[in-house]
């Protein structure tokens, strides 16, 4: 067997998806969930508990609050970072891990290739690509922020992200790019959300406006 992969899994009222995302872990390769309650009132915590997963409970809202809670929770040498809402399969992340474990990427990052038209609306789309066209002027090739990111955990860590909101991704980028990393993109499937949840950040125009003005002041 692979040595383990430990799973970061920020989740905010998630109970509807959570049996299929769990569901769809490579465990046979390995691959361990850590579910981070980030103050669910739907029974997430419990739903992903009963699913076999590790969890942990970060009082402080926040995207980035979540993602750090479980990077420090993890034991693995590589972790992963994906969403839990139902729109990524799981099963896709070896192909994301083997970069990384042969050195040949030091951060592997998803992009995202819609199966449904309406699993990437028109403004979470355009708000993508500014953030991305911003992170390629400062030398980081990516196309998309991604949802699934896969690094070495010590050296995650030591980017030293400060952001705790859902600006994290883009810090993520940015710092791994001044630090020399190579950041390599690879498509994930990306599907309609799960019955029962949305997105905590591009559910409407008006939420990717703000969460662009918000990601670039990371930047500033």
């Amino acid at each position: 067997m692979s040595a383990a992969v430990d799973v970061v899994l920020p989740c905010l009222d998630e109970a509807a998806a959570l049996p299929g995302v769990l569901a769809g872990l490579p465990r046979e390769a390995g691959y361990r969930a850590v579910v981070v309650d980030n103050g669910s009132s739907d029974g997430s915590a419990a739903v992903a508990a009963r699913s076999g997963a590790t969890v942990v409970h970060e009082p402080q809202r926040g995207y980035g609050a979540a993602v750090h809670a479980g990077l420090l929770q993890a034991t693995s040498e590589i972790v992963c970072v994906a969403d839990c809402d139902g729109s990524i399969d799981l099963a896709e992340l070896p192909a994301l891990v083997e970069p990384v474990r042969r050195g040949s990427a030091d951060l592997a990052v998803g992009r995202r290739m819609p199966v449904q038209r309406e699993a990437f609306p028109w403004h979470a789309r355009a708000g993508n690509a500014v953030l991305a066209a911003v992170l390629r002027r400062r030398g980081v090739q990516v196309r998309d922020l991604g949802p699934v990111r896969v690094g070495w955990r010590v050296d995650l860590l030591g980017l030293q992200v400060t952001d705790r909101g859902f600006g994290y991704p883009l810090e993520v980028l940015a710092r791994a790019g001044r630090a020399g990393w190579r950041v390599r993109e690879f498509p994930v499937t990306y599907h309609m959300r799960s019955a029962g949840t949305q997105s905590k950040v591009t559910g409407s125009a008006l939420g990717t406006a703000r969460a662009v003005r918000d990601m670039l002041g990371v930047l500033r």
